[in-house]
């Protein structure tokens, strides 16, 4: 019964993970058919201008002469095959597009997410420690001003900054020109990442500060921190080792819950880094109008950020033992 029980209980996820899927599919092809603008427009307009009759042959290519519920039952058959449609503006399949950009996104939000998280539950811990100490003032200041920047502000400040001030870091891209070979390659795109990752990390850098202050304050409280502290621990072992475990289950809760906003945020940090990601991609298609990219692009974060929250769920069980009991 057990076993049944788990069977179903995965079967109904698939489901509702399915639905969900697909109301994102329909909810995001009438927001962009809501949008002002035509993408045969903007390819004509790029052309020079063309007649009438190469505009509605145009628009008859792409099926754009059809009604909009039309259009939507087509997509969305596509869709069930894995077929995301043509791109307007680069006659190339979307899903070539985008798994050509996801690496490069990826790597971006997942190397903000690990500096974000890890630099920010430090700096939380050590302010928790001594909560009225200088110290944890200093963090809190620095987390306001931190959170409170916007994102492309904080990119474009490092640019001035570290490109072109102090000449330390490219201005743009994700590898030189001259690519290097063998593990100079590979450095060289890491000296890329240096000013994105950051940029992209230092507003999460702020929330997970404050979230991990706030859970360590009140995890050091409780009785079994003071159990281990009168049995004579060192206080790093009690802060580091007990204490630090469960504090780390509201850090672990929220990484899964912002990781959509990381994405959100990248478009802006690749548009200003020039990063070639699905961020770069989405803001180019805006302006050009590709909407047929542009609904891959969406549907595709949606996909990531669901199994985002799914491994988030596995890892939060495995932090605290007592969710290890809870059936699914």
């Amino acid at each position: 019964m057990d076993t049944y029980q788990k069977v179903t209980a995965t079967v109904k996820r698939l489901i509702e993970a399915f639905l969900l899927v697909m109301a994102v599919v329909v909810f995001n092809f009438f927001l962009i058919q809501m949008a002002p603008g035509d993408p045969v427009e903007v390819i004509v307009g790029e052309m020079g201008g063309a007649s009438e009759e190469l505009i509605a042959q145009m628009r008859a290519q792409y099926g754009l002469d059809r009604p909009v519920l039309e259009q939507l039952g087509v997509y969305v058959g596509k869709v069930l095959t894995g077929d995301l449609g043509y791109s307007y503006y680069f006659n190339t399949p979307v899903t070539q597009l985008l798994l050509q950009r996801l690496p490069a996104t990826v790597l971006l939000v997942m190397s903000a997410l690990v500096v974000a998280v890890v630099v920010g539950t430090l700096a939380g811990t050590f302010s928790a420690r001594k909560p009225d100490g200088m110290g944890s003032h200093v963090v809190t200041v620095l987390s306001l001003v931190g959170y409170s920047a916007p994102v492309f502000w904080i990119g474009m400040m490092l640019l001035i900054l570290f490109a072109s001030i102090w000449p330390i870091f490219p201005v743009s891209g994700m590898y030189s020109m001259r690519r290097p070979d063998g593990i100079g390659y590979y450095l060289d795109i890491l000296h890329h990442l240096v000013l994105p990752a950051v940029t992209l990390a230092t507003i999460y850098i702020a929330f997970y500060s404050r979230l991990a202050r706030t859970s360590m304050i009140e995890v050091l409280g409780q009785d079994y921190i003071r159990t281990a502290r009168a049995k004579g621990l060192p206080e790093g072992k009690v802060v580091w080792k007990h204490g630090l475990r469960n504090g780390l289950i509201p850090i672990v809760t929220m990484v899964g819950l912002q990781f959509g906003q990381l994405f959100a945020g990248a478009v802006l940090v690749e548009a200003v880094f020039n990063w070639p990601g699905l961020g770069r991609l989405a803001y180019d298609s805006i302006l050009r109008r590709d909407y047929t990219t542009l609904l891959g692009i969406l549907l595709f974060s949606a996909i990531l950020v669901m199994i985002a929250n799914a491994l988030t769920d596995i890892a939060y069980r495995w932090i605290d033992p007592r969710m290890r009991k809870v059936k699914a």
